[in-house]
């Protein structure tokens, strides 16, 4: 399949870029010969659009004041029925300088401190971070893991929701770490929970449009019995690779809802972000489809190859089916104990990964967690390169006896 956007020349040098991947390396990891695959964003650049966009904002030459154009919210409205079947209206949009923001405005608006806030476990770390941070009740629920993949514990959650007074719950979907992409069904029976107990159900769905095997990522907008008790947090940054602009979307369908999470916010006063973040995340929304499906194509065979590579070395490894974002979950349990997990990975290695045991609060790690996350967003080469540092760091482990 001819791929027009992702050769070789398109795979620029990111060091001494003022990349939080690439040039953060020393202050995450204490050393700088790492291969990167940590941070959730692409090594290629963004859609063709994107930049010839910002070129033509950037060629103005006047950078004053900027009000947010009603065709950059049409955009989004448009690629959200298009792409996603989900019925959003213009007066349900706010914006929030990223997703991760959103999360923590959205509860420092909508509960009260010691309030419950649930979270999925493993789940991406600033959840975590958010309840503590805002003086919230972290409860967690560990998603159970089956021969067949991950999936939700219901009944925990439930009962968890009722015991520890639960007012919110943080839902990733597509999930982050696991790659899980919630279907229908399961969708319906999480927000029926918190339709029975009160509970506001804030969906970050950063990685909607990071989907593959033909699935369809079902939008917590899509279910209208629910829209009451629901905010969805998105953005173009992992679409189209922007995350550097800083412009995302709450979803806010309740308008008690919306005017809280106005007044906090006007306690804060942001209320818009840069104007070529809206450039970009426009052009992106308009024009970018070609380029995402490219994308697509080149992450799932990223993924093929590093999946094949271990398992043909390294029959006992598991790694969780990709149904969606560009994240690699990897259990390395059965070739490494928990202790010795970041020596492997990161001295014998020298891979930068996200460490399994980062997505759950340290004091309910699970025993015997061994999992890493790896960045598929990167060039072919860089992927073949950490499967093989992989391998050769675990042949080394065995020689020298665990």
């Amino acid at each position: 399949m001819t791929n027009q956007f992702f050769d070789t020349a398109h795979f620029p040098e990111r060091r001494n870029s003022n990349s939080v991947k690439w040039d953060g390396l020393a202050a995450r990891y204490g050393r700088e010969d790492l291969l990167p695959l940590w941070v959730a964003d692409m090594d290629f650049p963004s859609p063709p659009c994107v930049r010839e966009a910002l070129h033509r904002a950037v060629d103005f030459g006047v950078y004053g004041y900027f009000a947010p154009p009603a065709s950059y919210q049409d955009a989004f409205l448009a690629w959200e029925w298009t792409h996603h079947q989900a019925a959003a209206e213009r007066a349900w949009l706010r914006f929030t300088p990223g997703v991760v923001t959103g999360i923590y405005w959205s509860i420092s608006a909508l509960t009260a401190p010691g309030d419950g806030v649930a979270v999925l476990t493993p789940c991406y770390y600033p959840f975590l971070d958010a309840v503590r941070d805002t003086g919230r009740r972290l409860v967690c629920s560990n998603l159970l893991h089956t021969e067949a993949g991950y999936t939700i514990d219901f009944q925990d959650l439930e009962e968890k929701i009722r015991r520890e007074r639960v007012t919110m719950l943080l839902l990733c979907s597509p999930h982050n770490p696991v790659g899980r992409v919630w279907t229908e069904g399961e969708l319906t029976r999480l927000l029926d929970i918190c339709a029975r107990h009160g509970v506001l159900a804030v969906s970050d769905e950063i990685h909607q449009d990071l989907v593959f095997g033909g699935r369809s990522n079902w939008s917590c907008l899509r279910f209208p019995a629910h829209l009451d008790r629901v905010i969805v947090l998105t953005s173009g940054s992992k679409t189209f690779n922007i995350a550097g602009l800083q412009n995302s979307f709450a979803v806010i369908p309740n308008e008690a809802l919306r005017k809280a999470f106005d007044a906090y916010v006007k306690t804060i006063r942001i209320k818009k972000g840069s104007a070529l973040g809206y450039v970009a995340a426009e052009a992106g929304y308009r024009e970018g489809g070609p380029w995402l499906a490219e994308v697509l194509t080149y992450l799932q065979e990223n993924d093929r190859i590093l999946r094949e590579t271990l398992t043909k070395a390294l029959p006992e490894i598991r790694i969780e089916p990709l149904e969606g974002t560009y994240m690699a979950w990897v259990d390395l349990s059965a070739y490494v104990d928990p202790e010795r997990l970041v020596s492997l990975v990161q001295d014998r290695a020298r891979l930068a990964v996200d460490f399994g045991f980062w997505f759950w609060p340290e004091e309910l790690v699970p025993a015997g967690e061994a999992h890493i996350r790896i960045n598929l967003a990167a060039s072919r080469e860089n992927v073949v390169l950490a499967a093989e540092r992989l391998i050769q760091a675990v042949r080394e482990q065995e020689g020298a006896g665990r």
